[in-house]
C-alpha cells in the first residue's frame, strides 16, 4: 500500500483524474477515489482544489461511459442480477425512487447501497442522460470538495473525522435528497402535457 501511496502522490491531480475515471467505468482501484483525494490534499495542500476538480471530472466522465454501456445492453444483465434476492430489492428501490437513488449513493457512500447498481439501473432503464449527469454532478461536487478540504486541513486525521461524522453526513444527504426529490417532481409536473 505504501508503494501505491507513493505513486499516487507522485502523479498528483492527474493520478486522481485517471483513477476516478477508471473507478467510475467499473475498474476497481485500491482505496477508491475518496482516499486518493484525501491523500493528495494531505500531502500537497496547495493541490487540494485541483485534486477535487480532477476527481469530479474523472468521476463524471467515467460514469457517463458506464451509463452508455448499460444503456446499450444493460437491460439483459440487469434482469439477470435483479431476478431475486437483494438485487430485486434494490431494483424495486430504483423503480420507486428513480434517479434520487443515484444522488444518495453518489453523495455519501452507504454500506449496502452500491452506487454502481443504481447507475446501472439508470442507464439500462432509460433515464435521461442529461438528468443523470446533472444529478451526479450535484452529488460529486460537494463530496470531493469536502474531502479535499478535509485532507488539506486535517491531513492524516481526515479519515477518523469522516468515520466519526458519518451519521451527520448521512442526515445531510437525506435533507438534500428530499430537496432534490421535490425539485425533480416539480420539474416533471411542469413538463407534463396538459390535457
Amino acid at each position: 500500500m505504501k508503494r501505491f501511496h507513493d505513486i499516487v502522490v507522485a502523479l498528483g491531480p492527474l493520478g486522481v483524474l485517471l483513477f476516478a475515471a477508471a473507478e467510475s467505468v467499473g475498474i476497481p482501484n485500491p482505496g477508491g477515489t475518496d482516499v486518493l483525494v484525501i491523500v493528495i490534499a494531505a500531502s500537497q495542500p496547495s493541490q487540494a482544489p485541483l485534486s477535487a476538480l480532477m476527481a469530479i471530472i474523472g468521476s463524471l466522465a467515467g460514469s457517463m461511459v458506464f451509463f452508455e454501456i448499460m444503456r446499450r445492453g444493460g437491460e439483459a444483465l440487469l434482469a439477470r442480477r435483479t431476478a431475486t434476492g437483494r438485487g430485486a430489492k434494490l431494483r424495486r428501490w430504483f423503480n420507486r425512487y428513480g434517479i434520487v437513488t443515484v444522488f444518495i449513493t453518489a453523495l455519501v457512500p452507504l454500506p449496502g447501497l452500491p452506487f454502481k447498481f443504481f447507475a446501472a439501473c439508470a442507464g439500462a432503464l432509460g433515464e435521461s442522460r442529461l438528468r443523470f449527469l446533472w444529478v451526479l454532478a450535484v452529488a460529486r461536487i460537494p463530496r470531493y470538495l469536502i474531502l479535499a478540504y478535509l485532507g488539506a486541513e486535517l491531513g492524516e486525521e481526515s479519515w477518523p473525522w469522516v468515520r466519526s461524522h458519518t451519521w451527520y453526513m448521512a442526515a445531510g444527504a437525506v435533507v438534500l435528497t428530499v430537496l432534490l426529490y421535490v425539485l425533480i417532481r416539480f420539474a416533471d409536473k411542469r413538463r407534463a402535457p396538459v390535457i
